[in-house]
C-alpha cells in the first residue's frame, strides 16, 4: 500500500511498468487509502527500491506498507478498476501543461494540433474537475465526454503516456470551446478559430473573458492603456495591480527582471503568479498602480498557450469577476455577471468542479514563499510535526480575510485554496460549498471544531454554530497565537520541542484583553503563549473607518506622541498639517478620551499606515487592504537602505502595563523633520523600514536575555510579507545568532490562520488543557 500523491500522476502505469520489467506478476488499483499493489514474485525487494527511485515527476510517496499475502500468483501484471474507501490519498493539484504536450498542440501533423485540452498523465486539470474520490474519471467533470476509440486505445495502453490519464480528450470526443459576443460589444473577429478570433479580439484592444482551469479570466493588451483602463473601470477594480500572464521567459523579460530562483517559480508546475521587480520597458500605471512590482505568470494550460502564441506583449489576465465577488465559473453565470465587463468571451463546455485561483509567490532570500496558496499547490496536505495525534480529526475555520480552512487527519493537515474575505455574501456562501465539498472527497467528519476567538468573524460564528448543532468541543484560538503555530507546524517544529519566540506582526487581530493586538511578542508553544511584549497600543479612531482610512492612524499617532500643539508648532509648514487641521479632530479627540470607537490597537500594519499617510501616499482611503504600505514600499529608494545605521528612525523602548512596548513617538519626529527639510518621500521610506526592523531585532535580543533563551524565532502576519521588513529582520536576527523559522508553503498572512488554529487545537486536545 503507497499512500501520498500518487493518484492522477501516472502511478500505476510506472508500477505496471517497474513489475513487467522484473517479471512479477500482480495487479495494481486507486484505493481510498492510496495505490495497492499485490505482487507475486522473487524481485519484490527490487521493486520497491526502483518505485521510490523512478516514481513520475508528480508522485510524492509518503509511505510504503508492505504485508505479506497468499494465493497462486495471477499469470501476469494488470491494473484493475478502482475501489472505493475512506478517502486517505492525496488528491493532485492542476498541473501545468507538460513539454510533450505542449509540442503536440504545435504539431500539424499531431492529432490533437491547437486543442485547447490537450493533456497526459504528467500534466492537465486534477483537482478542478474532480467530484469525488477516489481520482477516476467517472468521477470528474469528464465524465460527460466519451473516449473515441483513439482515445480509448491511449487510456488503455500501459506503455502510452496517456494510460490512464483520466481528463483524456482529443478534438474528436472531448470538450470544445467557441468564442461569443457579451454586452453590446461589436461583432467578433470573423475566422473558424474561435481562439484566433480571441487572440485577435486582444490585439484590436478588446476586453476578453477566458474560461480556464479553476474559473474565468478577464484578458486584455497589457500594453493598451486605454483597454487597460477599460478593464479596471468595468470590473470596478480601482487600484490593486492586475496579474499579468506572458507567452515565455523572454517577454516576460522585456518588462522585468527575472533572477534563477524566480525563473524556476515561474516555469514550475504550479505555474504561479510571480511578484517580479519592474525593469526594461515600462507598463501602463494602469497596470500596477504606484508599484514597482509586476505579477507575471505563464500560460498554464493548452487554451492560454494557444491565445498567447503569437503574442509578442504581455497581457493582463486577472480573475473574471466584479471586484470583492467570486471568480465566475459557469458559463450562464459569466454571460450574466461579465456582459458588463468584457467584449468577448472565449467559453467551453468541460464544468469547473471546484472552483481555484492563480496562486502567488514572492522569491525572498533566494526561497519562493506562497502569498496566495491556490491553483497548483491545492489540496496537496502538509504533513503535521512529530507528536500530533494522527486519529484525531479537526476542522478548522481561519479568519475574516484572506479566509482558507483546514482539515487535519491521518497526520496531516489539508488547507484549502484562498477563498477571499467574508465580508462579502457571495464568498461566504462560496466556503460554505467548498467545506461541504472537501468533507465530502476526504470522508472528514470533525472531533474537533476551532476558530478565532473573535466574537464576530462570520467563520468564528459558523465554527460556533456547527460545534453547537453537532455536540463538538470548541477551541477558540488567538489571533496571533494561530499565526505563530502556522509557521512552526510548516517548519515541522515537533509537539514537545519547547516554547519559541514568536514575533507576529500583522494589521488587526481580537486579543483577550479585548483590545486589539497586531505587532506582538509572544511565547509560544502549540498549546499555548504568553505575551511579552508588543508595539506600544494606539487609539484606532473610528475602529474598522481607521483601517481603511490612513489618515486616521497619523493623526492617532501625533495625538499619543507630540501633541496637537507641539506638532502643530514644529509643522505649522507642511502637508501633513494642513491635511489634519482640516479633519474633524475635535470629534477624534472626543472618541479617543471616551473610549468610544477607538480601540487601543498595537497594530504593526497601522504604523505602516500613518508612515505612508505622512508621506502623502493614500491619505484619504486605502482602495484595497495594505495598499498604504505596499505604496511606502514600492516608493522606496533602495540606495538609501545602505545609509550608515544612524540615518534609520529610533523607535523607543518604554513600559506599558509592565510589558516593555516599541514605542513609534520618536520616529514621526525624525520622519517629520525630514520631510519637512526636503527629504525625498523614497529616502524617509528606506529609514521608517530599517528603524522598525532594527527595533524587532532589538526587541527579541532583549527578551532573549537572563533566564530565557529563545534561540529559535518564528516570523508570521501579513507585515513579514513586506519584503524590505522581512529580509532585514530575517538577517538581523540571523547575525545574531538566533535559528529563524519563516514561511514557504503557507502564507504569512491570514490565509495561513486555519492551519494555525488546527495545531493549536489539536494541541489543546492532546494535553487537556483550556486555549491560552
Amino acid at each position: 500500500m503507497v499512500r501520498g500523491q500518487v493518484q492522477g500522476v501516472g502511478f500505476r502505469p510506472a508500477v505496471w511498468r517497474i513489475a513487467t520489467e522484473l517479471g512479477l506478476s500482480g495487479q495494481v488499483r486507486n484505493t481510498g487509502d492510496g495505490v495497492e499493489i499485490r505482487l507475486w514474485g522473487a524481485a519484490v525487494d527490487r521493486f520497491a527500491e526502483r518505485l521510490r527511485r523512478e516514481a513520475p515527476a508528480l508522485a510524492r510517496i509518503d509511505l510504503i506498507d508492505r504485508t505479506p499475502i497468499d494465493g497462486p500468483a495471477p499469470d501476469d501484471f494488470t491494473i484493475v478498476a478502482s475501489s472505493g474507501g475512506v478517502m486517505r490519498a492525496a488528491v493532485t493539484p492542476d498541473v501545468v501543461t507538460c513539454p510533450a504536450c505542449a509540442a503536440e498542440i504545435r504539431d500539424p501533423g499531431a492529432r490533437r494540433h491547437r486543442y485547447g485540452f490537450t493533456n497526459c498523465t504528467d500534466c492537465g486539470p486534477r483537482f478542478s474537475i474532480v467530484r469525488s474520490a477516489p481520482y477516476d474519471r467517472d468521477r470528474t467533470t469528464m465524465r460527460e465526454f466519451t473516449m473515441c476509440a483513439d482515445c480509448r486505445g491511449e487510456y488503455e495502453n500501459p506503455a502510452d503516456r496517456r494510460f490512464h490519464a483520466q481528463p483524456i480528450a482529443c478534438p474528436v470526443c472531448g470538450p470544445q470551446v467557441w468564442i461569443e459576443r457579451l454586452g453590446t460589444a461589436p461583432e467578433v473577429p470573423e475566422t473558424k478559430d474561435p481562439i484566433e478570433a480571441a487572440a485577435e479580439t486582444l490585439r484590436m484592444g478588446g476586453i476578453l473573458a477566458i474560461k480556464g482551469i479553476g474559473g474565468f479570466h478577464l484578458a486584455c493588451d497589457a500594453t493598451d492603456a486605454a483597454a487597460v483602463g477599460r478593464l479596471r473601470a468595468r470590473k470596478r477594480r480601482r487600484g490593486k495591480a492586475f496579474a499579468l500572464m506572458a507567452h515565455d521567459i523572454t517577454v516576460i523579460r522585456r518588462y522585468a527582471l527575472v533572477s534563477d530562483d524566480e525563473e524556476r517559480a515561474l516555469v514550475g508546475s504550479a505555474a504561479p503568479i510571480v511578484l517580479l521587480k519592474a525593469g526594461g520597458t515600462a507598463l501602463p500605471d494602469a497596470v500596477a498602480p504606484g508599484l514597482d512590482r509586476l505579477g507575471f505568470m505563464l500560460p498554464m494550460s493548452p487554451l492560454h498557450q494557444l491565445l498567447l502564441q503569437d503574442m509578442p506583449r504581455p497581457v493582463v489576465m486577472t480573475s473574471g469577476n466584479i471586484s470583492g465577488h467570486p471568480q465566475c465559473t459557469d458559463n450562464d453565470v459569466a454571460r450574466r455577471h461579465l456582459a458588463d465587463v468584457a467584449d468577448v468571451a472565449l467559453m467551453h463546455d468541460r464544468d469547473i468542479a471546484n472552483r481555484i485561483e492563480d496562486s502567488v509567490v514572492r522569491v525572498d532570500l533566494g526561497r519562493p514563499r506562497l502569498l496566495r496558496r491556490a491553483r497548483g499547490y491545492v489540496p496537496a496536505p502538509l504533513s503535521l510535526p512529530d507528536g500530533f495525534d494522527a486519529g484525531t480529526r479537526v476542522l478548522a475555520l481561519g479568519g475574516e480575510l484572506k479566509n482558507t480552512f483546514c482539515l487535519t487527519r491521518g497526520g496531516q493537515a489539508i488547507l484549502s485554496q484562498h477563498m477571499g474575505d467574508l465580508e462579502n455574501a457571495a464568498t461566504s456562501d462560496d466556503v460554505r460549498h467548498n467545506l461541504a465539498l472537501y468533507r465530502d472527497l476526504f470522508d472528514h467528519d470533525p472531533d474537533v471544531i476551532a476558530v478565532d476567538m473573535h466574537p464576530d468573524y462570520l467563520s468564528a460564528k459558523d465554527g460556533r454554530a456547527l460545534a453547537a448543532e453537532a455536540g463538538l468541543p470548541l477551541v477558540e484560538v488567538q489571533h496571533h497565537h494561530a499565526h505563530i503555530g502556522a509557521c512552526t507546524a510548516e517548519n515541522g517544529w515537533p509537539l514537545d520541542a519547547g516554547p519559541v519566540l514568536g514575533i507576529a506582526m500583522d494589521g488587526l487581530g481580537y486579543a483577550p484583553d479585548g483590545t486589539v493586538w497586531g505587532g506582538e511578542f509572544l511565547a509560544c508553544d502549540y498549546a499555548g503563549f504568553r505575551r511579552l511584549a508588543s508595539v506600544k497600543p494606539v487609539a484606532l479612531p473610528g475602529g474598522t473607518a481607521a483601517v481603511r482610512e490612513p489618515w486616521r492612524n497619523a493623526y492617532a499617532q501625533i495625538a499619543a506622541g507630540m501633541g496637537w500643539d507641539a506638532f502643530a508648532q514644529a509643522y505649522r509648514r507642511t502637508e501633513a498639517l494642513a491635511r489634519l487641521a482640516a479633519s474633524p479632530r475635535a470629534t477624534l479627540d472626543s472618541m479617543i478620551a471616551k473610549g468610544i470607537n477607538a480601540p487601543l490597537s498595537s497594530s504593526c500594519g497601522r504604523l505602516f499606515d500613518a508612515a505612508a499617510a505622512f508621506c502623502g501616499l493614500a491619505w484619504d482611503a486605502q482602495q484595497y487592504e495594505g495598499e498604504a504600505a505596499m505604496l511606502l514600499e514600492a516608493a522606496m529608494n533602495e540606495t538609501a537602505l545602505a545609509e550608515p545605521a544612524g540615518s534609520a528612525y529610533r523607535f523607543a523602548v518604554a513600559e506599558a502595563d509592565s510589558l516593555p512596548v516599541i514605542d513609534p513617538a520618536p520616529v514621526w519626529q525624525a520622519l517629520l523633520d525630514d520631510l519637512r527639510d526636503g527629504k525625498p518621500v523614497g529616502v524617509v521610506s528606506a529609514r521608517f523600514h530599517r528603524g522598525l526592523a532594527a527595533a524587532i531585532v532589538a526587541m527579541a535580543g532583549r527578551l532573549s536575555g537572563g533566564d530565557l533563551d529563545y534561540r529559535t524565532v518564528v516570523l508570521s502576519g501579513g507585515c513579514f510579507q513586506n519584503q524590505t521588513l522581512f529580509t532585514l529582520v530575517h538577517q538581523g536576527l540571523e547575525a545574531d545568532g538566533v535559528r529563524v523559522l519563516s514561511h514557504t508553503d503557507v502564507p504569512a498572512n491570514d490565509g495561513g490562520l486555519a492551519l494555525g488554529q488546527a495545531v493549536v487545537a489539536l494541541a489543546t486536545r492532546q494535553r487537556g488543557q483550556t486555549c491560552a
